[in-house]
């Protein structure tokens, strides 16, 4: 008699509930996506109705449309109007007072001002035991993924500090621009890592995660795509692009089937497979911002202050349609679970919404307060600041921050710009002092404008430059900020 092997297996899993699901997707969508969400539920729930058309709207600062340019700064047309509004104090970022909640749920526990929100918050003590959001999947960057990953190989300090290095250097579309000499510039090695260290790092990279990732040239990106696929086609497509990629280029299939000697159906089969790689792998992680935005609040200085204004035309509200729960909750039906399923979806709609609304607004706060200087004096006066900063502010989580600054915009004198450009990493100083990375890119911007054409300043010109005021970086890193930045070398800007 024979018995089946049984095995006990105890897994730990956490499961949001519904009411916290919908309160992260509301706050991690932008502008479109929530009015979207909103009119949606509006037109398909019978327990809501729109209170948008209540709101007094002030039309100084009616929000509209925004055409965003690929710098993420254009201005807007049309002056923002100054909010006005009692003082306060001098220098400090004031919100617009709230607009008072209008609806009626059915039970007074509901009313907003009485609700402490879904998201979570750190109570001050770094205490994370309700922090169910951080679990939720958010969209890392492609070097956040990268790294994330590298740190689940057992590899010792060296190879896992010049894998880095080579993730670092990306750029968006995934490719090592960087020689690998040129890459650790004086970060101290000793010994000195060798070119087979270097090409061990870059295995170790290329291995991450999508293939085609960490290559050096679109031949290498595609190669690598292709040979971690098993596939009919496989090898003659591997001949065709170690050989004779520019023929393929240029669609010469008669010449590329004589050079190879195959059958025309197996040539169609290998270019169907090389047309079907991804020749820029890093763009599937590339979270810029789309062409067409709609700006979330508006920042305006008005008797000395910077004030937050939220954009009233991106703010659909909805509240609950007290005659219909109070009809539903006299009626006697049998089966009143679909119903009472909706009239609650309803309470956790309308909680959530204006959830969502008190929390970009005291993140956009919270950043204007940090960033005063910026909206005075521009890109070069942009302080480091990390989520972790504005969280510990507003006992929140670092998660929801994180969701509250994605997608999110705010127009502004200088133009309109995506919350989470105001987040850049500290950069130190030969003073001991700190400055952001976005500072430094706007110096390095500053510098190549206003060189001379006929002799322009190579990297290593531009490190030297920026130690002379007191900012000390790396070659490689004055090389990764201006390909952000997509100015081209000295050699290339030569006129």
């Amino acid at each position: 008699m024979s018995y089946a092997a049984q095995e006990l297996r105890l897994r730990q899993q956490t499961t949001l509930a519904p009411r916290l699901q919908q309160s992260v997707k509301l706050l991690q969508m932008s502008a479109l996506e929530f009015t979207t969400a909103v009119q949606h539920a509006l037109a398909n729930n019978p327990f809501l109705e729109d209170s948008s058309d209540d709101m007094p709207v002030d039309p100084s600062v009616a929000g509209m449309p925004t055409t965003l340019g690929a710098g993420g700064n254009e201005s807007v047309g049309g002056e923002t109007a100054e909010p006005s509004g009692p003082g306060g104090e001098e220098g400090a970022a004031e919100a617009a007072p709230a607009d008072n909640n209008d609806y009626a749920p059915e039970y007074a526990s509901d009313a907003p001002g009485e609700y402490s929100g879904d998201y979570p918050t750190s109570h001050g003590s770094g205490a994370q035991g309700n922090d169910l959001a951080h679990w939720v999947a958010a969209s890392p960057s492609l070097c956040e993924r990268l790294l994330h990953e590298l740190s689940g190989y057992a590899v010792n300090d060296r190879d896992r500090a010049l894998a880095a290095f080579i993730i670092d250097a990306l750029d968006s579309d995934g490719y090592l621009r960087t020689p690998l000499c040129e890459l650790a510039g004086d970060a101290g090695f000793d010994p000195e890592p060798d070119e087979g260290e270097w090409l061990a790092a870059l295995k170790l990279v290329q291995s991450l995660d999508a293939p085609g990732l960490g290559a050096r040239d679109l031949r290498e990106c595609l190669l690598l795509q292709l040979r971690a696929r098993q596939c009919p086609g496989q090898a003659l497509a591997i001949n065709i692009i170690e050989n004779h990629l520019e023929r393929l280029g240029r669609n010469d299939m008669q010449g590329l089937q004589r050079l190879l000697g195959c059958e025309a159906e197996d040539l169609q089969q290998a270019c169907a497979l090389i047309r079907g790689l991804d020749p820029k792998p890093g763009r599937r992680y590339d979270n810029q911002a789309p062409a067409y935005v709609v700006p979330d609040v508006y920042v305006s200085k008005y008797q000395s202050r910077w004030r937050v204004v939220p954009n009233r035309q991106a703010m659909p509200r909805a509240r609950l349609y007290q005659t219909y729960a109070d009809l539903f909750r006299r009626a006697r039906v049998d089966n009143r679970s679909p119903m009472a399923q909706e009239l609650q979806e309803a309470r956790w709609l309308v909680r959530n919404v204006e959830q969502r609304y008190t929390t970009i607004q005291r993140v956009a706060e919270a950043i204007v307060k940090r960033q005063q200087r910026f909206f005075e004096y521009g890109e070069v006066a942009l302080r480091p600041l990390m989520l972790r900063e504005v969280a510990d502010d507003l006992d929140m989580h670092e998660s929801t921050v994180s969701r509250a600054t994605a997608n999110k915009y705010m127009v502004t004198p200088r133009g309109v710009f995506e919350f989470r450009h105001f987040f850049s990493r500290e950069l130190a100083t030969e003073s001991g002092g700190s400055c952001s990375s976005a500072a430094v890119r706007a110096l390095i911007k500053e510098l190549i404008d206003a060189e001379d054409p006929s002799e322009p300043l190579s990297d290593v010109t531009l490190t030297e430059r920026l130690a002379a005021n007191g900012i000390v970086v790396a070659r490689r890193t004055v090389t990764k900020y201006r390909g952000q930045m997509r100015l081209a070398p000295a050699d290339l800007r030569r006129h």
